[in-house]
Formats: structure tokens, sequence, C-alpha cells
């Protein structure tokens, strides 16, 4: 069998990670506050792809550096359980969160007599019984809280594709494109919803790819093209601008024949199955991107690009936060109304406290109740998304 190549024990943080993380987090939020006008200008309105693509690729990178190591250096058993304990984390998580948005629509119903939650759990007043069976089975997932549940899949995949690396390099690529040809050949995918038989909204199966491409990067399992070669910026330019009279509402809405065209090359299911466009795409506009920022590399970690990598480095409080926030900000915009200082007010506000909750829970991880004196010292490496700075181990100072 094929050893595994050695990878660093510790590697340095790559800024870009966390900044482009931090940056996903807002437009997450963005995107599930309620009726946002802002809505209409995040990037997937200007392309085939969104952040749920960028979010997706960026975990998969950051799950080689973190768990890949574990894997070769204590083998693949103890690399197995890393990854049940993070399943395990954000298992949790995400019935946390669920509860927290239950709990969090019912008072606003027992304050206010808003409705909420038969507006966003209406099973929970029609089937209780099923309604709870299916969150703490994951088989009903609630409008916008389908993220973490997909991640728990991909990452239960890790393992798959070390044991299979073992065997021979190219099985792990052939694994992840299998997977994906599956889903479009023969529609796989797991039960979301028991009583409409609607499937995820974010097919693990599918969105594995773009995570595995990002993974084998990080692993180094890929190579990558030089960032900045004129030609391959050029193509991938073409590509997004091509991309952008398909995908600007300001087209669409105007033009029938551009939409009549992003309606034949992409059919229903292109998000929940990841159209192969959106992959393109991604990878076009994350590849002229980087090549565009690689001059002022060094310069990230400031200003506006320092309170970013705060968010990206915190990334799971701030997921958890801004679903939170975009609930109960989307409730004060049904009380104050949606006028355009109000919706820009919101969504400021909204930013302000995912920085907050990252820069909060940044100061608890440190621990400044411990004193100097027994300070933990942490050899990190980059966590996958949800939680960018969880230790690899930790241990106190003598």
């Amino acid at each position: 069998m094929a050893a595994l190549p050695a990878t660093p024990a510790k590697r340095p943080r790559d800024e870009r990670l966390d900044v482009f993380r931090g940056l996903t987090m807002l437009i997450i939020f963005v995107a599930h506050l309620p009726e946002n006008s802002w809505n209409a200008w995040i990037p997937a309105r200007f392309g085939f792809s969104s952040g749920a693509e960028l979010f997706v690729f960026c975990s998969g990178i950051a799950s080689a550096l973190a768990f890949g190591g574990v894997f070769v250096r204590r083998g693949l058993a103890l690399g197995t359980a890393r990854i049940a304990y993070r399943i395990w984390q954000v298992y949790w998580a995400q019935i946390s969160l669920v509860l927290a948005l239950i709990a969090l629509a019912a008072g606003l119903d027992h304050v206010f007599g808003l409705g909420k939650v038969a507006e966003q759990f209406p099973p929970l007043l029609t089937d209780p019984a099923g309604a709870l069976l299916g969150i703490a089975t994951l088989t009903w997932q609630p409008d916008y809280l389908d993220i973490l549940p997909m991640y728990l899949v991909i990452l239960a995949l890790i393992p798959v594709m070390m044991l299979v690396r073992r065997l021979h390099p190219a099985l792990p690529f052939l694994v992840a494109a299998l997977l994906y040809a599956a889903v479009w050949a023969r529609g796989i995918n797991l039960p979301g919803n028991p009583w409409n038989g609607a499937s995820w909204f974010l097919n693990p199966f599918a969105w594995q790819f773009i995570f595995f491409i990002g993974f084998f990067i990080g692993m180094k399992w890929l190579p990558v093209p030089r960032l900045g070669d004129r030609r391959l910026m050029l193509a991938a330019a073409l590509f997004v601008l091509v991309s952008l009279p398909l995908s600007f509402w300001g087209i669409l809405e105007h033009w029938p024949l551009a939409q009549a065209a992003r309606d034949l090359l992409l059919p229903a299911n292109e998000k929940t199955d990841l159209h192969i466009l959106r992959v393109l795409h991604f990878l076009a506009l994350a590849y002229f991107v980087l090549s565009l920022i690689e001059p002022w590399r060094e310069r990230l970690d400031r200003g506006a690009g320092h309170l970013l990598i705060l968010i990206g480095r915190q990334s799971l409080a701030a997921f958890l936060a801004s679903a939170v926030l975009a609930r109960l900000l989307g409730a004060a915009a049904d009380m104050a109304g949606r006028s355009e200082l109000i919706v820009a007010l919101l969504n400021l506000t909204g930013f302000a406290l995912i920085l907050a909750t990252a820069i909060l829970v940044g100061w608890f991880k440190r621990a400044p109740w411990a004193g100097p004196e027994r300070q933990p010292v942490v050899e990190r490496q980059e966590d996958p998304t949800p939680d960018a700075t969880m230790p690899t181990r930790v241990r106190e100072a003598s």
C-alpha cells in the first residue's frame, strides 16, 4: 500500500483563509436576513457560484490543515477518532442552534404576537413529536439551517478518503468524482422533510466535490497553478464575465433571452446538487481574485482585513451568531419597516455584533483567568469552518 505523504506537524496561519471565511460569515448573514435589499448585491447575484462554495471550499482546505496531520502522525484510527469528536461538536452546535431559534420565535410570539413559530417551524404545531425527532436525526432541516448538517456528512467522508489514499494515490479523486457523478446520474440525496418528501437542500454527496478539491489542495495531493499567470487570469476573467449576464438580476429581469439561456444551462436543482458551472465559476473567480491580491498578501491583516480575520478565526461562533441575529433583526424589520435606512442599520448592526461575538469568543479561548504563568500554549492548525481556533494539542506552560 502506498504510504501517506508527510505533512508538516505545524503550519503558519494563512491570513487569506481567515479573511475569506470572515467575509463568508457576513455574506451568509446578509443572505439569511429576511427580505434584505442588500441581498441583491451579494456575489451570488453576479455569477453562478455563491458564498456557499467559498464556505465549503475553505472548509476543505482548513480540514486538511487541521486533521490531515493527525492521520499522518497518529494513524487512521486516531485520525478517525479526531473526526468523530469534531462531528460530535458540530452536531450539538446544530441542535443547539435549532432549539435557540425555536425559543427565539416562541419568545417573539409571546411578547409581540408575530406568529413566528407558525411561519418558521410549522411542523412543531402540526406534528410536534415528528418535528422533534426530525431535528434530532437531521431528517428535518428548517429553512436556512442546512449548512452544518451538510458539513457533518462531508466530515464523515474524510476517513474514507484517507483510507483509500493508502490503497492508491488516485483513489480519493475517483471516489469524490464518482459520488458527484452519482448525484447527477442517480439523484442520490438524504431525506430532509418527512412531510413533503423533500431531500436535503444542500446535497452533501454533491457538495463534497468542492470540499475535497480544497481538501486535496490543503493536503498537497492536488497541484495548483501559479498565481498571476496572465493567460490563466485572462481565461478566468472571461469565464466570470460570461456568467455575469446569466446571473445578474438587473439583466435577467430586462432581457428575457438571458433568462432563457440561464434556464437552459442551469436546472432547478443547480444549487442543491452543485451544478458543474457553479464549481467552474468558483474556481475561476478564486484564481482571479487570489492572483489580484497576491502582491498585497502581507497587508491583509490590516484595517478591514484584520476585522475579517477576527471573524474568520471564530467562524463557528460567528455562524451561530449570524443565524440568530438574522432572525432577530428580521423580526425588528417586521416591526420597524424596511426603508433603506432601516435595512442599512440592521445589516451594519448584524456585522458589528458578529464581530463582537468573534472577539468575545477569542477572549474566552485565551483563558485570561488562568494568569500569565498558567496560560495554555496552543499549537494552532487551521481548523475547519466551523471553528478556526480549535487547538490540535494544548499543554500548559510549566
